[in-house]
């Protein structure tokens, strides 16, 4: 059974059971108010009965005022019986197809009350001159043959309109409700390992679907970056790592072919320890690149203040590229401190702005570079800005692919790893990068984190 038609199902059969409780529960309560209200106007006859016949003079004029003041009953009968000192009511009990216990009760100074089929008797004891009388009166109970049936009627019409009307709401309801489970499951169902860039469309609103959706995307991101590292490591990585091997191996081939000065040894094993390095270099990049493929791992993440992060990354800047000529603009620094912090790990973050900001300064010939810090209502802001060579507008979309690189960069060395590690990066830490460039007028990289969310503020 689909889940759609489980809901339906049980949401009308829950309305159903509660239509039936209620129904029943009235018609439970009008039928003891309709006999309780019966019998309770069968005594008011048999008092006004007892009074007519044993206390006035002139019965029928009072039997006609009775008459006209008082509603006759259906069937109405009036009975009276003088109690005797060895009656034992036999014969009145035959007549009546009264049971014994009826009388017992009335003698014993009880008011009863007796049912058959919908004939309703009540009885009363009455006293004039030392004789007692039981004063009995029956009548056909109208309200509960006809009232009642009437009734019965319109809580049954009601039950099955309201069974319908519900039925259909389930329906719609159902609907309603896995309508965006269906959604969501349609989309999942184009995506696969050659559109892993597709999302789920989510939206403004603050419920579960949408935390869902939100949740998957980002789901999505981790499998699309592991499932992009993991394809382009085999491929790039062999070609990167191809090159210095094949030098080294080439130099240790020449150098191993015959015998050579000393001189001619340092100079080929100068050549191999270079290649060396640069092996060693493009082993590191690599592997830390993987590990920070945004697979969800939990980084030591503590508060750190934006500003001091620039700080630090340009003096790291400074060390390894002593002519830079980078700038931290301050100028639309907010006022509140609190904007100023984000949670992340302090060691990837600086990571990730510095080969950043190394990437603007190598690409600008070490022209002016300005790192620039501002917020919005719910993030900070940090934009990093140069003029230089800049990245064609075709090839951006490639540029988080490691070892890509642009087609106006042979003349400068680099290996291509250094945007898709900040990207992994930056990703890990919730937040966004964004690069627009124009062909020799520059690159604009956009690092956006949210606020950190500290107790008490």
């Amino acid at each position: 059974m689909k889940t759609r038609t489980r809901i339906a199902l049980v949401f009308f059969l829950v309305t159903l059971a509660i239509m039936i409780v209620m129904s029943g529960s009235i018609y439970y309560f009008v039928i003891k108010y309709t006999f309780n209200d019966f019998y309770k106007r069968l005594q008011t006859r048999a008092a006004v009965a007892a009074g007519i016949m044993l206390e006035t003079e002139s019965a029928t004029a009072f039997q006609q005022m009775r008459d006209r003041i008082l509603e006759k009953l259906p069937e109405e009968e009036d009975y009276i019986f003088e109690i005797t000192g060895n009656t034992d009511f036999t014969q009145e009990r035959e007549q009546l197809h009264l049971p014994q216990s009826f009388f017992t009760d009335i003698v014993g100074g009880n008011i009863s009350y007796y049912q058959k089929d919908n004939v309703f008797f009540a009885g009363i004891l009455y006293e004039k001159d030392a004789h007692r009388y039981i004063v009995i009166v029956s009548a056909e109970n109208y309200y509960y043959s006809h009232h009642l049936a009437n009734l019965r009627r319109i809580l049954l019409v009601a039950i099955i309109s309201v069974s319908l009307l519900v039925l259909s709401a389930s329906v719609v309801f159902s609907r309603y409700i896995i309508n965006p489970v269906q959604e969501i499951t349609n989309q999942v169902k184009e995506i696969n390992s050659q559109n892993l860039h597709l999302r789920l469309t989510t939206s403004s609103v603050h419920d579960e679907i949408n935390e869902l959706k939100i949740t998957f995307n980002t789901m999505l991101d981790r499998l699309e970056t592991s499932f992009a590292t993991q394809n382009n490591f085999i491929s790039n990585a062999s070609h990167e790592l191809g090159t210095p091997l094949t030098g080294i191996i080439g130099e240790a081939d020449v150098a191993l072919s015959k015998s050579r000065g000393p001189e001619e040894y340092r100079e080929s094993l100068s050549i191999i320890l270079k290649e060396a390095e640069r092996l060693e270099r493009i082993t590191r990049s690599l592997l830390f690149l993987a590990q920070t493929g945004f697979d969800g791992k939990k980084q030591k993440m503590e508060i750190l203040r934006v500003d001091q992060l620039l700080w630090d990354v340009k003096e790291t800047i400074d060390k390894i590229n002593p002519r830079n000529k980078v700038y931290i603009d301050l100028s639309l620094i907010p006022d509140n401190p609190l904007k100023l912090k984000i949670r992340g790990n302090a060691q990837l973050l600086h990571l990730a702005v510095s080969n950043i900001v190394s990437n603007a300064c190598k690409y600008s010939s070490n022209k002016v570079v300005v790192l620039s810090i501002g917020t919005t209502d719910e993030h900070v802001v940090i934009v990093v800005k140069d003029s230089g060579i800049g990245i064609p507008e075709s090839e951006l979309q490639y540029i988080y692919d490691p070892f890509y690189r642009a087609s106006n960069t042979h003349s400068f060395e680099g290996y291509g790893i250094g945007l898709p590690l900040a990207r992994n990066i930056v990703r890990q830490h919730q937040g966004a990068i964004v690069v627009t460039s124009k062909v020799n007028e520059g690159t604009t990289v956009r690092l956006t984190f949210p606020f950190a969310n500290i107790p008490g503020n």
